[in-house]
C-alpha cells in the first residue's frame, strides 16, 4: 500500500529538479533519486539542465514569489538599461549579450556566471579590445520579442571611401578608411560608403533637333569626382542620375543652338560648352568635373547618306584634280625634252641608245652572221672594213 502513495523521481547529473507542493516551491533537487509520501498526489518536479543554461524569465518571477531564499541561491538574474548592453560569460566563456531593456535568468548552481556591462550613453561604437572578446555571432538577447539577431555590425570602408555615420537617421560624422563595429540595440545605426575616385560616366544617346531641325542622337563621355562626401550624399536623393541629366540638358542645350554643319565642324567646341555648363552646376551637388567628349554623332538614315555623297563627290573631285595636275607636269616634261632635243642632235643619240639598250635588255640570245663560207676571222675582218671604207661622196 505505501508503494501506491510513494513519489519517486530521478534527476539526472547535468540537471536540477524543482519540487513543488501545491503550485509552490519548496526544494531544489540535486543529482539522483528522490522518494517521498504523497498519499495525496499534491508533489510534482520539474527537471531542467543547469550547465550553461538559461532560465525562463516568467518561471523565475513565479519561484521568486513562491520562495524568494531559493530563487536567490539557485539562479543569476541579469537586467540592463535603455543604454547599456551586457556580455554574460559562462564558466569563462562569452555565451550571450543582453541587449538594452532586457531581462535574463541563469542557472548558478553549477556554472560560474560572470557579467560584464556595457554603456552607449556616449557612443554606440565598440573598442577594438571589446571586438576582440566578443565572436560575431554572438547570439543578443533582447527586450523585443523576434528572430535573433547580431549584438553589433561590422562596416567597412575601404583606402578609396568615405563613410557617412548615421544614428537614428540623423548624420553623425564621416569616417576614415577602415572597419568600424557599433552595437545592434535600441537605436538604429546605417554606414554609407562614398566613392572618392574619379568615375567616368557613360550617357547614353538620346534624340536631339539641332537648329536646322534635323535630328541627330548624341553619346559622350563625362569623367567627375566627389569632393565632399557628406554634401554629395545630402545634395540629391540620387546624385549619380541628377549628374547623369544634368549632362543630358547641357547635351540638348548645346546642340538645338548649332546647325548640323557647325556641329560637324566644331566638335571640340561642343565638348567645351557641356563641361562649361555642367561645372557650374555640379558644384552644389560636390561634384568636380574633369573632361568631356562627345564619342558619337549619329546621324538619321537619309543624311548620312546625302553626307556620304557628298564626301564621295568631294574625293572624286580632288581625285580628277590631281590626276589632271599629274598629266599637265607630265606633258610640260615632255615639251622640255622635245625642245632639247631640237637644239642638241647628241641629245637625241642619247635618247636613241637609250631605247636600244632598253630593247638590248629584253634579248636573251644575239646571233651574228658573217656571210656564206666566213668564220668568226671573216666576221673580224667585215667589222675592220666597215670602219675604214670611205664616206660615199
Amino acid at each position: 500500500m505505501a508503494g501506491v502513495f510513494q513519489f519517486s523521481v530521478v534527476v539526472p547529473h547535468e540537471s536540477r529538479g524543482l519540487l513543488w507542493r501545491d503550485g509552490k516551491l519548496i526544494k531544489v533537487l540535486g543529482p539522483g533519486r528522490f522518494s517521498a509520501f504523497d498519499p495525496g498526489k499534491r508533489l510534482s518536479v520539474q527537471v531542467h539542465k543547469v550547465v550553461r543554461s538559461a532560465f525562463s524569465f516568467e518561471s523565475y518571477l513565479a519561484i521568486k514569489a513562491s520562495n524568494s531564499a531559493l530563487a536567490a541561491e539557485h539562479f543569476e538574474r541579469v537586467s540592463t538599461e535603455p543604454d547599456v548592453f551586457a556580455l554574460v560569460t559562462l564558466d569563462g566563456s562569452p555565451a550571450h549579450i543582453i541587449g538594452p531593456n532586457a531581462q535574463c535568468v541563469y542557472w548558478k548552481s553549477v556554472s560560474h556566471i560572470e557579467v560584464e556591462h556595457f554603456s552607449t550613453r556616449n557612443s554606440l561604437a565598440l573598442s577594438d579590445a571589446v571586438v576582440a572578446r566578443l565572436p560575431l555571432g554572438l547570439p543578443m538577447i533582447s527586450a523585443v520579442q523576434g528572430l535573433p539577431r547580431a549584438a553589433y555590425h561590422r562596416y567597412d570602408v575601404a583606402e578609396f571611401q568615405q563613410g557617412l555615420l548615421f544614428i537614428d537617421g540623423a548624420f553623425a560624422k564621416v569616417l576614415a578608411p577602415g572597419s568600424y563595429h557599433y552595437w545592434n540595440g535600441h537605436r538604429k545605426v546605417d554606414v554609407h560608403c562614398v566613392d572618392m575616385r574619379e568615375t567616368a560616366l557613360e550617357v547614353t544617346a538620346q534624340e536631339i533637333l539641332t537648329k536646322d531641325r534635323i535630328g541627330i542622337r548624341v553619346t559622350l563621355t563625362a569623367f567627375l569626382r566627389c569632393t565632399d562626401a557628406k554634401a554629395y550624399w545630402l545634395s540629391s536623393a540620387d546624385p549619380a542620375q541628377a549628374i547623369y541629366k544634368l549632362i543630358q540638358f547641357a547635351i540638348r542645350e548645346a546642340v538645338a543652338s548649332r546647325t548640323l554643319d557647325e556641329i560637324l565642324a566644331a566638335r571640340g567646341q561642343l565638348d567645351a560648352d557641356v563641361r562649361a555648363y555642367v561645372t557650374e552646376k555640379a558644384r552644389s551637388f560636390a561634384v568636380e568635373i574633369g573632361s568631356i567628349g562627345v564619342k558619337d554623332i549619329i546621324l538619321p538614315g537619309d543624311i548620312r547618306e546625302l553626307i556620304n555623297k557628298v564626301v564621295e563627290a568631294e574625293r572624286v573631285a580632288k581625285a580628277n584634280l590631281i590626276r589632271r595636275q599629274e598629266e599637265t607636269a607630265a606633258m610640260r616634261s615632255l615639251l622640255n625634252t622635245a625642245s632639247l632635243m631640237r637644239d642638241n642632235p647628241m641629245a637625241v643619240k642619247l635618247k636613241e641608245l637609250e631605247a636600244l639598250e632598253k630593247l638590248v635588255s629584253q634579248v636573251g640570245t644575239i646571233t651574228l652572221h658573217s656571210g656564206e663560207g666566213q668564220v668568226f676571222d671573216g666576221l673580224l675582218n667585215r667589222l675592220f672594213q666597215l670602219k675604214d671604207s670611205p664616206k660615199a661622196d
